[in-house]
Order: C-alpha cells, then structure tokens, then sequence
C-alpha cells in the first residue's frame, strides 16, 4: 500500500469528527432556459460561458464544431449543440467521446474544457495542435486510439454499491468552511467492473458541505458534514454516491495496512462517522490529494468503454 496515501488517509482518522452524508442526488438536470443551456454548452467547449448576442455565440459554436450554420430557429440550433455535447440517449455524446479517447491515449480524464483537451491531445501525438473544425480533430484522434472513429462504447449497468476511491480536490478545514460550500473531488483511479471502465481516473466530482461546528474546549471536536453528491461516469452521467458500508470497509482496510489499530478508529452510524479516539478539540484539516472510498447509490445505466482489464 503506498505509503503517502496511508498517510493522507490516516489523517482522515485521526483528525476529528468527520461526517459524510448518505444523501444522493438526482441526475443533473437539464437547464430551463435556451441562455443557460448555450452557456452549459459554451463552458464545456471552451472553458467559459461567452458574451454577445445570442446568435453571434450560436453561430461560433457551429463554426468551430462543424464548420456550418444550421437553417433551423434559434431554439432548435441550442437544443442541437446541447444534444451533441451532453445528451447520451440516441448515440455517445461529445463529451463521452472525449473521455473515452482521451482515456485511452492518457489512461485518465481531465477536468478541462473540449478545446483544452484536443489541443493537448494533439500535441501529445502530433508535437503541436491541428486545425479544422473540433467534429474533423475529433475524428481523428478517435481514428487515432481506437483505429476507427466509431468509439467502442457499449451500455452497461453499474450495480448499486460499487466502490470509487477518490482524492479531494479542495482542502478540507473546518476553520475554512461554510455550509453550502462545495467540495470538489476527482476519482484517485480507474474503476473497472467486469472488463469494463466505468470511472476513470480524474474524474471529476462535487459535493457540498451541510454543517460546520468548530472546535472547541474541553475536548469537543470540530465537526464537518459533506454530501459527496456525485462522481461522473465515462459517459459525463453524474452518478449518485454515498459513503455507506463498503466504503467505511474499504477505508478500514487501508488505515489497518498501514498500521492502524481497531482500538485506533471509530466507525460508526449510517451517515459514516470516522474519528480517532481520545481526540481533545481538534480542528478537522485535509489536505488536497486526501484519498477515501464511496460508493455508487443505486443501479444505473451507462456507457461504458471495453478494457483488457477485468476485476
């Protein structure tokens, strides 16, 4: 087991009283409002939400992506874009094509916007960035990792329970804290079921924190709850996750390899309590990169991509 994630994690169990909510949430939802959904679409290609006339962005984001300009209302140009970034129903979305291909090239996925992740990607093989519509650079870095530009994605059903280790992405301090915070998180490595990924390293996920009590005297620790919320899927499905049983299970497991006694841990009611024993007021602080398990709320449907390896 390696040593400094036994040392990030036993920092979880020895810090203070850390909570970990059970709550689930609901897939994301699509935005109400044709501003919002181009905005959702902007911020995925390019990293930020643009400014100017509604058409004017419209008419860039066709650009870039296919080289034209759809005939159709306004309306249904941002339902379109919206589809073919996010949308999984019909066919894989622009985004799960891109974590797939980009996993296969780097064996992880980045939290970056699509412009981003071609230009390093080509870079990466080519020794610069290519020009083209991003429709054209995509296909070829598909042909690229896979051989083909038809990405090998197949749907699968991920089970209710399967565990995902993560490592935070922000710093987790009580003094620091407020409710209604997020934390964000990424997966700490791929997750593979049955010779399929399902979660790829760097992974992004997102959760919130739903109470905050600082230390204080005669020895009552600082008191953190967070809702874990969701971890995204190869495919970009935001998936429900909690810390339940296994997860507590997986992460006792760690702190005993590292030389953690029973009688050094607490682990305790359905919301998951993690605590040292004999702590005298201590502030909860952990680090970025501070590694634990969750796990996935209930069954769901994914696409997912074929690996030679299976566990």
């Amino acid at each position: 087991v390696d040593r400094m994630s036994m040392k990030k994690l036993l920092s979880l169990l020895f810090g203070a009283v850390f909570l970990f909510s059970s709550m689930g949430t609901a897939m994301a939802s699509v935005p109400n409002t044709a501003e919002a959904k181009l905005a959702a679409v902007e911020k995925s290609m390019y990293g930020v939400e643009q400014t100017g006339a509604l058409l004017d962005r419209i008419n860039h984001l066709e650009k870039d992506y296919e080289g034209a300009h759809s005939k159709s209302g306004m309306m249904d140009r941002i339902d379109h874009l919206y589809n073919v970034v996010f949308d999984n129903s019909a066919q894989p979305s622009l985004l799960t094509q891109m974590n797939a291909i980009e996993w296969s090239i780097t064996h992880q996925v980045s939290m970056d916007s699509v412009q981003s992740r071609v230009t390093a990607m080509e870079t990466t093989i080519e020794g610069k960035p290519t020009e083209g519509t991003y429709k054209a650079r995509i296909d070829k870095l598909a042909s690229f990792a896979f051989g083909t530009k038809v990405i090998p994605l197949t749907q699968v059903t991920v089970s209710a329970n399967t565990l995902a280790k993560i490592s935070l992405v922000t710093p987790v301090n009580a003094k620091n804290l407020k409710v209604g915070d997020t934390v964000k998180y990424q997966a700490a490595e791929d997750v593979i079921e049955n010779g399929m990924l399902i979660f790829a390293k760097g992974a992004p996920g997102e959760g919130t924190v739903k109470k905050v009590t600082q230390a204080r005297n005669f020895g009552r620790d600082a008191e953190v709850q967070i809702d874990f919320k969701t971890l995204r899927a190869i495919d970009g499905t935001d998936m429900d996750m909690f810390l339940g049983e296994e997860s507590k299970k997986e992460m006792k497991t760690m702190a005993m390899a590292a030389g953690a006694s029973i009688a050094g841990m607490v682990l305790l009611g359905p919301v998951g309590i993690i605590t040292g024993v004999f702590v005298h007021g201590n502030n909860i602080d952990l680090p970025v990169g501070t590694e634990l398990y969750v796990q996935t709320k209930a069954d769901t449907i994914v696409y997912a991509i074929p690996t030679t390896s299976a566990k």
